[in-house]
């Protein structure tokens, strides 16, 4: 059974939808990103951290070069995150993500490379896969130390992809951050209807980012993508640790805690974070609510615990 809504997270809801911006999804796709860009833009003072330089670069990639944003943390531990952003496939960029790639640079010390995929439907999947591979291997030769590939939702979903394509192809990876990770296409699982009304992000709205992301049905069976699938071909074993952490609130609840379970009964290591009272996005709603802050900071200390076990 869900858990009560965090107080100031309702508060926080409440005045985003009041203000017209919810719900993240429009009928046309133009409105919808530059809508979540400007919520971006206008919260992320608040949850700037400080870092020691940023510049952007421009990666090769399979089909067209990938505009990339590197920064470097004030106190340097030797780790590189490769950052994929938030977003449904469909929104976001570079300046969406910034709050979150310094936080990640500030709090693990870490270069963290966010990373400009192309976004759909002019570019469905696999093209933000691709991009996000391309950028992985280009951190891979670029820098030293730990290599790790996260993100948040929708990048989460593109981080545990970039997993599978690591193992496979190459870069090694050191581990794996999943923030309430999007993975499942069919969105089969009981938190989509048990959660559906959000708060925040709703079953309708993942209905519209699948749907432009993955249009086909043939395409959602591509293990990549949906990692029930690859799960069920046996195909998570001899990935990199993990740290999986999911909110109780979130229509995507269910998913993550699958693949968690699914990739520690492979014989990956994984460490867990379930987010009592919280919706998909608190890692972005830090300034809104303590116990959001909070969980964001645990869900990069766990990294860092697991960086230094399997170092």
């Amino acid at each position: 059974m869900s858990s009560a809504l965090d107080p100031e997270l309702a508060t926080a809801i409440e005045r985003l939808a009041a203000d017209g911006w919810l719900p993240l999804t429009r009928p046309d796709v133009a409105e919808a990103r530059r809508n979540y860009r400007d919520l971006a833009l206008i919260r992320r003072g608040a949850d700037a951290e400080p870092v020691a330089s940023v510049h952007d670069d421009v990666v090769a990639g399979p089909d067209a070069d990938v505009v990339v944003r590197v920064y470097a943390p004030e106190e340097p531990r030797g780790v590189t995150v490769v950052w994929l952003h938030g977003g449904g496939w469909v929104l976001g960029d570079l300046d969406t993500a910034d709050a979150a790639a310094r936080r990640v640079a500030h709090a693990l010390g870490a270069r963290v490379v966010s990373v400009d995929y192309r976004l759909a439907p002019e570019h469905p999947h696999p093209a933000a896969l691709q991009d996000a591979h391309a950028a992985l291997r280009w951190a891979s030769t670029q820098f030293g130390g730990r290599l790790v590939v996260g993100g948040d939702s929708a990048g989460a979903g593109l981080a545990a992809g970039c997993a599978l394509l690591a193992r496979d192809w190459g870069p090694r990876l050191d581990a794996q951050l999943l923030l309430y990770p999007g993975l499942d296409p069919t969105m089969s699982h009981p938190s989509v209807v048990e959660n559906a009304d959000g708060p925040f992000l709703t079953a309708a709205d993942m209905r519209w980012f699948w749907e432009r992301y993955v249009p086909g049905e043939q395409a959602r069976l591509d293990p990549s993508v949906n990692l029930g699938e690859a799960a069920r071909l046996g195909e998570l074993g001899d990935l990199a640790p993990a740290v999986v952490a999911t909110a109780d609130l979130d229509p995507l609840r269910d998913e993550g805690l699958v693949h968690a379970a699914a990739m520690t009964a492979a014989g990956v290591t994984v460490r867990e974070l379930h987010g009592q009272g919280l919706v998909h996005g608190y890692f972005g709603l830090g300034a809104a609510s303590v116990a959001a802050r909070a969980e964001g900071d645990r869900a990069l200390e766990l990294l860092a615990e697991l960086l230094a076990a399997t170092g």
